[in-house]
């Protein structure tokens, strides 16, 4: 049974009030309880900033440092049952470092700072990359996943599954670049779904046309004065991205290639930040991160990309100008090697 968000909210603020009191030995009166957990400030000669990281726990320590920055204070603890190892990363980056607390039934423990891994290398499929960059679509590597997207946003998938056979159990995909990579295909729409139903609807089309074809369909939606679609509203960041690869002055960088971010994303819909990563006029290493929107975890997403990446790298948030909040200014300044920002004109859209 699914509870109602107003009870949510509630049992969040009082699991919060519980933690800080069992393993702080702080009281906190005054909580607010959102459906991704909860807030506090606490009182005294010493305040505090204590959260409650429940749904989306991840993307929690931008929320409590954003509320520290606002309270003056420095002392900020995270309490989370999932992902304090993620977020206990995260926290290391910043000066002080932010208490991460993985929770334990009613107590918790200080929690340890997940392993800088290394994504899983893409599979070995040039005759299908070359069948997406034919196709006029940007190909990008993630995580071991290879897409083919237009500014950004995703329109097919190269996808580990056997091909449908033919009445003599050769291959058949309507393409010879399925046939000469057995055991992958390329798949056309935007997500899982779409892919799903694109291939029921359009199982007679060729894989180059189908493609060719869905592209140009996004592409009219993701010009400049395209009017407002829900096509041109998903992923903006990785729209940004894009414009900054082919324009890399504007995140003060001499050349800019997409890059993946430290955790794999879900999907299309996915809102998480985008990553590039270059080298500046100058020479130097550099990690830049594209954000749309008022995000208030961009600097801790951001702080980790880097370490993914490339620890000795400059960092640059590239964000709209009117997303370019004091807030997250002064979290960006609040880094043990501190991040630049770069505001892009809001109208970015329109030239891009």
């Amino acid at each position: 049974m699914t509870l109602d968000p107003e009870r949510i909210r509630v049992l969040h603020a009082a699991k919060l009030r519980a933690l800080a009191r069992n393993v702080l030995g702080l009281e906190v009166t005054e909580v607010t309880g959102t459906v991704d957990g909860a807030l506090a400030v606490t009182v005294g000669r010493r305040p505090a900033v204590v959260s409650l990281a429940q749904e989306h726990a991840e993307r929690a320590l931008g929320g409590a440092l954003a509320l520290a920055v606002r309270a003056g204070c420095d002392d900020v603890h995270v309490f989370a049952e999932h992902h304090s190892d993620v977020l206990a990363r995260r926290a290391a980056c910043f000066v002080p470092p932010p208490s991460v607390w993985a929770v334990e039934g009613a107590g918790a423990t200080p929690a340890e700072p997940a392993l800088r891994l290394v994504g899983p290398a893409p599979p070995r499929v040039p005759e299908l990359v070359a069948l997406l960059a034919d196709a006029g679509v940007e190909v990008v590597a993630e995580h071991g996943v290879i897409t083919g997207e237009i500014e950004g946003l995703e329109v097919a998938r190269i996808v580990e599954t056997p091909p449908p056979c033919g009445e003599n159990g050769e291959w058949d995909d309507g393409d010879d670049a399925a046939r000469r990579c057995p055991g992958w295909r390329v798949e056309v729409g935007v997500g899982t779904h779409d892919r799903e139903a694109f291939s029921v609807l359009h199982a007679d089309e060729p894989t180059p046309g189908a493609l060719r074809r869905v592209a140009e369909a996004v592409r009219a939606h993701r010009s400049p004065g395209a009017p407002p679609h829900p096509l041109n509203r998903l992923a903006a960041a990785r729209w940004l991205r894009s414009l900054l690869v082919r324009s890399p002055g504007l995140a003060g960088a001499s050349r800019l290639r997409a890059a993946p971010p430290p955790v794999a994303r879900s999907g299309p819909k996915d809102r998480a930040p985008a990553v590039a990563y270059g080298v500046t006029p100058r020479g130097r290493r550099l990690v830049v991160v594209a954000c749309v929107g008022i995000d208030l975890d961009v600097v801790p997403f951001a702080a980790d990309a880097r370490q993914y990446l490339d620890p000795d790298a400059a960092l640059t948030v590239a964000l709209p100008k009117r997303d370019a909040h004091s807030v997250i200014r002064s979290m960006a300044a609040r880094l043990s090697r501190p991040a630049q920002l770069a505001e892009i004109d809001d109208d970015w859209r329109a030239v891009s």
